[in-house]
């Protein structure tokens, strides 16, 4: 069944709850530091205030754990949402209590207030029935645009819906349903999925959710290690996941049997620590990574490898770095891949924190299909899981 979409309902008038997801970094002034999120969730915020409603705007930032931090307060959001709406943002700095019921009695069509940070109360992050009652407290309307956070039980996200008369999805959460959606259900037979970061274990769930969809899939990371590992090559001091060789082994086995092309790295940049200022070794291909040295990113083989890959394919989903991309001397690998699905003729899907993060620094992301604002989310989703912020919303 389909969820009901902001479109197909009136809200003129109403009292809409919109759960954002405005976790945002600050730097220690205060500032913002990337507002790629805020400029998200714009074209529903603009879409309902061209449309009358009354607008009551939530969010979390950081973990709090239920304790009011000034560092953490949505105080700047506030400022910044109203400079890029042009239109003023009430903020109260609390969440709930009856100056906040008062405010939404109060506000005018096109009006909007923002809630301080939500997880200031403890109720949240517990989906506490009480908190979310306080929240749906004089709302018609509930709209969830907040696909990062959409995996998680919280009482914005979940909870929430049991109090409201309608709950449904907003522009942001539905883009990013439909483009994950083309990996699921009925992706282009060039499928190419690249995946990286440090955790083998989360990454594994895709590959075995989308083994009988993917053509390609091209491996980097540390999580590549254990991979290599798997097949008995030899990674030096490379970080590896033991519990995860035979799974790895498993998973390679079973792509041969289906068909699907793994590529794992064939050179390395290696050292002996990770940091910036340190000696590093190309391990060229066929060579084996020192035993006391480990691997940080790949090789200028193994960006050409895997850019000839990407150069064939209809369809890109992309989650996790090549190496640590945030030191520069082991960022090549992620910049590399980066500039190649840009260049590509595929439809491209970038998700992960860290991923969006790389995209940004090699200055291609204007060239990416859809930049996915959820990280957890996005990799639950695409392991075939239910989310509970969507499982929430009214079905059509």
């Amino acid at each position: 069944m389909k969820k009901i979409y902001i479109k197909h309902i009136d809200v003129k008038g109403k009292v809409v709850f919109c759960r954002n997801d405005f976790n945002i970094p600050l730097n220690e002034n205060g500032e913002i530091v990337d507002d790629t999120r805020l400029k998200a969730s714009l074209p529903t915020l603009k879409y309902l205030i061209d449309n009358g409603a009354r607008i009551v705007c939530a969010s979390h930032m950081g973990r709090p754990e239920g304790k009011k931090k000034h560092e953490l307060s949505l105080k700047p959001v506030a400022d910044k949402l109203s400079e890029m709406l042009k239109t003023s943002v009430i903020f109260n700095g609390e969440v709930t209590g009856k100056k906040i019921d008062k405010i939404k009695s109060e506000l005018e069509e096109g009006d909007i207030l923002l809630l301080e940070n939500l997880r200031f109360n403890s109720g949240e992050t517990k989906n506490d029935k009480k908190f979310a009652k306080e929240l749906a407290k004089g709302i018609d309307v509930y709209i969830n645009n907040a696909f990062g956070v959409s995996h998680r039980k919280h009482a914005s996200v979940v909870r929430i819906t049991k109090f409201v008369p309608i709950s449904v999805e907003g522009f942001l959460l539905k883009k990013e349903i439909d483009y994950l959606s083309l990996a699921i259900e009925k992706p282009s037979e060039n499928f190419c999925m690249i995946l990286g970061g440090a955790k083998v274990s989360d990454k594994i769930p895709i590959i075995l959710n989308l083994m009988d969809k993917v053509k390609t899939i091209l491996i980097g990371g540390a999580m590549s290690y254990t991979f290599l590992k798997a097949k008995g090559i030899s990674v030096g001091g490379s970080k590896v996941d033991d519990d995860f060789i035979k799974m790895c082994s498993d998973i390679l086995k079973k792509a041969e049997e289906n068909n699907v092309k793994i590529l794992l790295p064939v050179d390395h940049i290696a050292s002996i620590v990770m940091e910036s200022n340190v000696t590093i070794k190309m391990v060229r291909t066929g060579e084996e990574i020192p035993e006391n040295m480990k691997g940080f990113d790949i090789g200028i083989d193994t960006i050409q490898l895997y850019t000839n890959e990407i150069k064939k394919a209809e369809l890109i989903v992309w989650n996790g770095p090549m190496g640590v991309f945030e030191i520069d001397l082991f960022s090549g690998g992620t910049t590399g891949i980066a500039k190649a699905v840009a260049e590509s003729n595929a439809l491209s899907i970038v998700g992960g924190g860290d991923t969006v993060s790389a995209i940004h620094k090699a200055g291609v992301s204007d060239k990416i299909s859809h930049i996915s604002t959820g990280g957890g989310a996005s990799l639950e989703f695409l392991s075939g899981k239910k989310l509970p912020g969507i499982e929430a919303l009214t079905e059509v």
